[in-house]
């Protein structure tokens, strides 16, 4: 199963996404990046370019799930509605594509790459290309995003448990 992990932020959102490698077990990455928006870009016109081009990413990969990290604990408010609509801008980007989205807990997803639910963002990252075989560490948000494909790509061998938005 081809499976696109979302790790959404207003100005970078990670996206990554694996299918089954060749051997039992393992797997191996189609296509992993980061949608980068500038500061001086208006938040509406953020949102735009998440949803273009996470769309692009799923007509050229055509993955059959998508998988997101669920949402994090913030103190603002405003740091909260933020991150609230890059999300939905994600998830109706999935929708509209008619993709299942499954959601994990972010412990869930660190724990599934690095053994600990509390590790670092450095420690994601080496997992990743460690586990997928890549040659360099990925960057931050996109191997959070590879990290949650991961994480759905083993709920299905009954690994861990996500849930189905």
């Amino acid at each position: 199963m081809r499976v696109l992990g979302i790790d959404p932020a207003l100005r970078n959102t990670g996206y990554g996404i694996i299918e089954p490698g060749a051997s039992s077990g393992s797997f191996s990455v189609v296509d992993f990046g980061v949608i980068r928006n500038g500061q001086d870009l208006l938040h509406s016109h953020c949102l735009r370019e998440i949803y273009r081009s996470l769309r692009e990413k799923i007509e050229a990969a055509q993955p059959e799930a998508a998988a997101v990290e669920g949402i994090i604990y913030v103190q603002s408010h405003r740091t909260a509605i933020t991150m609230g609509a890059a999300r939905a801008a994600a998830l109706l980007a999935v929708a509209d594509a008619g993709i299942p989205v499954f959601e994990y807990a972010p412990t869930r997803v660190k724990s599934a790459a690095t053994g600990r639910g509390g590790a670092q963002k450095a420690q994601v990252g080496f997992m990743m290309r460690a586990i997928l075989g890549l040659t360099a560490n990925p960057p931050a948000d996109a191997a959070d995003a590879l990290a949650v494909a991961l994480t759905h790509a083993q709920s299905r061998a009954g690994l861990t448990q996500g849930i189905r938005l």
